[in-house]
């Protein structure tokens, strides 16, 4: 089953929350099936998800950001490349991503013991109490299974938000489609596609009798249970536009430009971006935040501005496929339902793996490049 996770990544690749929502339901019905670890299972999701997408060079929802923080920190310099060239040569030096990606590919192919199925996972055993959403269960149990049900809204969210990309994208001026995805405003589409998605499926369920009661209902307990996931993303955007305000990337630059050796910048920009990653849990707002500081001290130190460029989306990929706060964990952790704070601990075990490789590699990199 780790294998078809893999698989379905060229027909998700966009953008990561896409990609975690189209396949993670289907992912959950087969571990019940399969009875496999949900740990390990959401860990390959997360890093055939967030370590693969920040690689690519085209047609993600990450690229248009991506090139446009490149252009705004190499604006002025004469480099003799475009920020587009920057950003090619900088995924050559996302050192994490392409950790964390053969580590990825490396436990799916690793043999592993099957689980009992008497046993539970760690986390269901310490916190799943037999009155757990009793009866939410009882209610799902006397459900008779309708496929047409789950495959009509996920195509037509699909289809929407392939279509409203190219769409958006167009009117800003693409020519063709990987380039309106690139330009496209991924987030404001994929909320429209939602919408429409909802507003169509919920005609659909009436046309094919579903009781409105059931429907409002589960509606309802479907958008309680994303609560918790808005409110920790609305607190990571906060601290992320404090920080910018503050100045901390001016802060970090002043402080350290000054004694800094070059070949340890880009060790450096990662290993510090990778903490305020961790604790802001966003891969954007650590871009945000160091690409600014990255840069300068790259000028400042001599060190090599795609190498140093490099760090600072590893940085964030790190942040953002490690934290708690992390819109990959809390999305994965709620659709297999699994405990946060102890999937995060899971991910945080492989993660550190990487992150110390990606360390010595920008370490030697800094010497050699």
């Amino acid at each position: 089953m780790l294998g078809l996770i893999w698989l379905t990544l060229p027909f998700t690749f966009m953008m990561p929350m896409f990609r975690i929502m189209m396949i993670g339901p289907i992912i959950k019905q087969l571990i019940k099936k399969m009875n496999l670890s949900k740990q390990k299972v959401g860990m390959t999701l997360d890093i055939s998800t967030e370590s693969v997408i920040v690689l690519l060079p085209v047609a993600t929802a990450f690229v248009g950001f991506m090139v446009s923080l490149v252009e705004g920190g190499i604006k002025g310099l004469d480099l003799g490349m475009s920020a587009y060239q920057v950003f090619l040569l900088s995924i050559l030096f996302n050192f994490y991503a392409i950790v964390m990606l053969l580590i990825g590919v490396i436990q799916t192919f690793w043999p592993s013991k099957t689980k009992s199925k008497t046993s539970k996972n760690p986390d269901e055993e310490e916190h799943e109490h037999e009155f757990h959403r009793m009866g939410i269960k009882k209610e799902l149990s006397l459900v008779k299974a309708q496929t047409w049900n789950l495959i009509v809204p996920v195509i037509l969210l699909l289809g929407l938000s392939l279509y409203l990309l190219w769409e958006d994208g167009r009117s800003l001026g693409a020519e063709t489609v990987f380039e309106a995805f690139s330009m496209a405003d991924a987030t404001f589409v994929m909320l429209l596609a939602v919408f429409i998605t909802l507003i169509i499926t919920f005609v659909f369920y009436v046309i094919r009798k579903q009781k409105l009661h059931e429907i409002m209902y589960h509606f309802y307990d479907g958008g309680n249970q994303m609560m918790q996931a808005i409110s920790l993303l609305i607190l990571i955007w906060a601290l992320t536009l404090s920080a910018e305000e503050l100045g901390f990337s001016s802060f970090i630059s002043s402080s350290l430009g000054s004694f800094l050796p070059g070949f340890l910048t880009p060790a450096t920009i990662f290993l510090i971006g990778s903490v305020v990653g961790y604790f802001i849990g966003s891969s954007w707002g650590t871009w945000g935040l160091f690409m600014p500081l990255g840069i300068a001290l790259a000028l400042s130190t001599g060190a090599s501005i795609p190498l140093t460029v490099g760090a600072v989306f590893a940085s964030g990929a790190f942040g953002a496929l490690t934290s708690p706060l992390g819109d990959t964990t809390i999305t994965t952790a709620s659709i297999l339902d699994m405990d946060l704070v102890n999937y995060a601990q899971y991910k945080l075990k492989v993660s550190a793996i990487g992150g110390v490789l990606a360390i010595v590699l920008y370490i030697l990199g800094g010497l050699f490049i």
